[in-house]
């Protein structure tokens, strides 16, 4: 189970919750060039804004935003998927890489039926959420961005290709401090709200993994090795949000500035005490942000954000 998961896991109660009055849990079962995945999907009777497909990270499950189902299903259709190669999607090889996963979210939005989204990427997320832009820009609405870089950083490579060689020799628990240290912001950086739990579930994710957890965790690596992270190709001009952790260490807000400035036209803003775990930390403070972008609401004045600023390619143009 993920970190995030931990969090937010129970979808019985979560579908009990959300089933009652108009609104209706359905998970499914698809396919995709052999591979088979699982949506969930939580649909309210009267929506105002199009669907929400949200594509969370790697160490995260369609069942990780169920917290932010309440206030996400009061707007808008909520889509969560585990695309292959995550959660209980069937184990997908390395030699897949972004594209493919993005081609994956788009046979989603087929086999659903729906035509445009409100695109939320968080992480790697964000990673095939901008290819999926890219490459079916008519499918977008809008587009928000949560702890996203244009770049694997060189010292995350580097760290990448060392725990592959600590998990093969068994040093799990090393392992796990690591990714614990590098997901959470640094004693002393800052106040940051859950601290001690995010560090604590981080920790307990990696060290309690199956040995099928562990296979999968090894073959995303690769696969961020392997395959392009961020192409400089055009994205289309709908609006958009990037977001980072006011003291997020992994996905710095310097990060996530460069990352507005590739989009057409964006905003940025940080969430005041967090870090990279931002949607998990505020979890009713980040729900209502994207609420606010989904419904073209005012962002400025929010008392857990930093005021949004203006970046994007067009502000180059004549």
């Amino acid at each position: 189970m993920t970190t995030d998961a931990l969090l937010t896991h129970d979808t019985a109660q979560a579908a009990e919750r959300l089933g009652r009055g108009s609104i209706r849990v359905e998970e499914r079962d698809l396919s995709f060039q052999g591979f088979g995945y699982t949506c969930r999907v939580v649909r309210p009777q009267t929506p105002v804004t199009e669907p929400i497909l949200v594509l969370g990270g790697s160490a995260q499950d369609r069942n990780s935003w169920t917290r932010h189902e309440k206030w996400l299903s009061a707007v808008a259709e909520v889509i969560t998927v585990d695309l292959p190669g995550y959660g209980t999607a069937d184990f997908l090889p390395s030699r897949h890489g972004v594209d493919f996963l993005a081609a994956a979210a788009r046979h989603l939005l087929d086999e659903l039926g729906v035509r445009r989204v409100n695109l939320v990427g968080a992480c790697y997320g964000g990673a095939v959420g901008v290819r999926l832009a890219q490459h079916h820009p008519s499918l977008i609405a809008r587009l928000l961005l949560v702890g996203m870089t244009t770049h694997v950083t060189a010292e995350y490579t580097a760290s990448m290709k060392r725990w592959a060689e600590m998990i093969e020799r068994g040093e799990t628990a090393a392992v796990a401090r690591e990714l614990a240290d590098g997901f959470v912001s640094p004693q002393g950086a800052g106040r940051v709200r859950r601290h001690a739990a995010m560090a604590r579930l981080v920790h307990q994710q990696i060290v309690g993994q199956t040995p099928e957890q562990r296979r999968r965790s090894t073959e995303h690596n690769t696969r961020m090795l392997r395959h392009e992270w961020f192409r400089p190709a055009p994205v289309p001009a709908v609006p958009s949000l990037v977001v980072t952790g006011e003291y997020d260490t992994l996905t710095t807000p310097a990060m996530g500035r460069d990352v507005a400035r590739q989009l057409p036209l964006a905003r940025f803003l940080t969430i005041g005490e967090t870090d990279h775990l931002a949607p998990m930390e505020r979890i009713a403070d980040f729900a209502d942000l994207l609420v606010r972008f989904c419904t073209d609401a005012s962002l400025d004045g929010l008392p857990y954000s930093g005021a949004p600023e203006t970046y994007g390619t067009s502000l180059a143009r004549p």
